[in-house]
């Protein structure tokens, strides 16, 4: 039985055929209760046909002189050859489906290095990837959901990879007009060919021309570079756990940053991981792509510059036409949330039709499948299934089933206010953490001082009952549950007694307990340069200056988007420290941070605001 779930209240029956009307007996698409159902006569597989051929791309990426095409697999219904019938298309773009070199830490970036200090020289990975000359079939993903139901299911390879031409650019212009051509081709307005370097053309005369996209992670990020070129027929998009910024994959406020997982990598290590592509080649891309990247990546001082620049969707999402259903994890350290979140927010300002699912796993997590299924049938079959009214936000609860999302007006909750609290006390041992309080301004001025030492993990010193290497502040104990919804920020007064250091900010839930679930005890993290506060003591990602030993700055950030229910017993803990280790630079243990406690503070965006918190906390509502 399917579910209404996810419907409007209204729910129609439809049989949809593109064919001419004097066929229209034959097969066609099903749409039952707003979702494309599987058809009987397109559900053999043994009927099913799969070719592959190579677009043109408008693009020389490798330095022939010649435009670069892409291979591209096909599988689609019997009925388009034998009927006659055209059919909607998803597409998935990856550079994984040729093989990738492997984890190999001993060709990252070197850890240990000062914070601002020249790194030592990487060593790049060896050609270790096995070029495959021939592979007509890239991929199985999608095919046994979709072609069942009367879509062609469409696969082709990143530049630079597999048996696609060119160079591989991580985040490139390339990257996100392959993928561009590729539905051009579909909608007839590009060419494809037989073979990689023949004359013969292949033609899409079985396409409709409406194509929806998605993936996840890497190939998650592909659809979103697709729809910002604007192509005419990309219709919908769903990206699982994007990757939207490589600064923001790579760095975080000026600071040099690990994505979870994989210490060490940055721009350049991608590209030796999924460098897959024609041989003949990898001498000019290694100089003309791989050693410009290491020239202008910067791990020196970690700021955002027009490299980076052009390697952020935000600054091209002007161009996105496509209905985005965005996907992602509130503990997904690897691509943090904070890549989906600003995506969505850009795109729910320009009035693009969106919808956004957020799970409480880790790395990928699909939305359910009839949420997706409603999203392409609106939107690239073109039934008026009503999705356009349901609720923007679908999240799931701590606990719950992801096929069970529980819908929200929109994220951040509606009801979220913005609420602060200051930090006090010996932060050593918990200190506390309380309401902000405007009488408090004659208070007596506090510090706390951070010892750094990166061979303590998060963690660790989250659990500990002391420890000079972080200050670790706290609630009183819940009184009820406080739902947080959207992006906390931080406000630290610091100095140091270096010319730069780390900076770290844990938001927990304490007591910490090892071995809980993913929700017991962290509740969301952020990084920061203090070297990077800039004009009017405003953060800046752009203009790191170097500190003066001793003297204070004033750092304001985001931590990573969340939605949590905090439970009744437990303490929101806010926890500073400096290097993270497993996600920031690991320099010599030793550099002091002092914080100024009267000028820093936290604040959170709970739903119902200031005064559910004061309730939680039992502070009556006069103080």
């Amino acid at each position: 039985m399917i579910s209404s779930r996810f419907a409007a209240p209204a729910a129609a029956l439809l049989a949809l055929s593109f064919l001419p009307a004097a066929a229209a007996a034959q097969t066609g698409l099903v749409v039952e209760d707003g979702q494309a159902q599987i058809v009987p006569a397109f559900a053999d597989s043994s009927t099913w046909i799969r070719h592959d051929l190579w677009v043109e791309t408008e693009f020389d990426s490798d330095g022939d002189g010649r435009p670069d095409r892409v291979h591209v697999d096909v599988t689609r219904p019997a009925q388009t050859e034998s009927e006659g019938l055209r059919v909607p298309v998803i597409y998935e773009t990856s550079p994984y489906y040729s093989g990738v070199a492997g984890i190999d830490f001993a060709h990252f970036w070197d850890l240990r290095q000062e914070v601002g200090g020249e790194p030592r020289p990487r060593d790049p990975f060896p050609a270790t990837i096995r070029h495959i000359p021939s592979q007509p079939r890239i991929s199985n993903s999608h095919v046994a959901t979709w072609v069942p139901r009367g879509f062609a299911v469409v696969h082709s390879q990143s530049p630079g990879t597999g048996q696609s031409q060119g160079c591989p650019t991580v985040g490139g212009a390339n990257e996100s007009l392959a993928p561009k051509a590729v539905i051009d081709w579909l909608n007839g307005r590009a060419r494809g060919f037989t073979s990689v370097d023949g004359d013969e053309e292949a033609r899409a005369s079985w396409a409709t021309g409406k194509v929806g996209m998605t993936g996840t992670s890497y190939n998650g990020t592909l659809p979103l570079a697709a729809a910002t070129t604007g192509v005419e027929g990309l219709e919908a998009i769903i990206p699982i756990a994007p990757n939207t910024s490589y600064y923001h994959y790579y760095r975080s406020n000026g600071l040099v940053r690990a994505p979870g997982g994989y210490p060490g990598e940055d721009v350049d290590v991608l590209f030796d991981f999924i460098f897959s592509g024609f041989p003949e080649v990898r001498d000019y891309c290694l100089a003309n792509v791989r050693d410009e990247m290491t020239a202008q990546l910067d791990r020196v001082t970690g700021d955002y510059n027009d490299f980076w620049a052009g390697r952020d969707y935000l600054n091209h999402v002007d161009g996105v036409r496509a209905a985005t259903l965005m996907s992602h994890a509130f503990n997904d350290w690897n691509v943090m949330p904070e890549h989906s979140y600003r995506i969505s927010m850009a795109l729910r300002e320009r009035g693009v039709p969106l919808q956004i699912f957020y799970h409480q796993g880790g790395h990928g997590g699909p939305p359910p499948l009839e949420l997706m299924n409603r999203w392409f049938t609106r939107y690239v079959i073109g039934v008026e299934n009503g999705v356009e009214d349901a609720p923007e936000a679908w999240i799931v609860r701590e606990g719950d089933d992801p096929r069970e999302p529980t819908p929200y007006p929109g994220y951040p909750h509606p009801e979220a206010e913005s609420v602060t609290l200051r930090p006090g006390g010996d932060g050593h041992w918990t200190g506390g953490l309380s309401l902000d309080d405007p009488g408090d301004d004659g208070a007596a001025a506090e510090t706390g001082a951070i010892v750094d030492n990166f061979s303590f993990a998060g963690d660790q010193l989250a659990a500990a009952e002391w420890s000079n290497h972080r200050l670790l502040y706290a609630t009183p104990e819940l009184r009820e549950d406080v739902h947080l919804s959207g992006v906390a920020t931080v406000r630290v007064r610091v100095s140091a007694d270096a010319p730069a250091a780390n900076l770290s900010v844990w938001l927990v839930s304490l007591p910490w307990t090892d071995g809980g679930e993913i929700n017991d005890n962290l509740i969301t993290k952020g990084w920061a340069d203090p070297s990077n506060a800039g004009a009017e003591e405003i953060s800046s990602p752009r203009t790191g200056m170097g500190l003066t030993p001793g003297e204070f700055v004033e750092v304001e950030f985001a931590l990573q988007p969340d939605d949590q229910v905090i439970p009744a017993g437990a303490r929101i803990g806010l926890m500073v420290f400096s290097s993270d280790k497993d996600f920031t630079l690991h320099p010599d243990p030793g550099t002091t941070l002092t914080v100024d406690l009267g000028e820093t503070h936290l604040s959170l965006p709970v739903v119902g605001g200031a005064a559910v918190l004061r309730r939680a906390l039992g502070v009556p509502a006069s103080q």
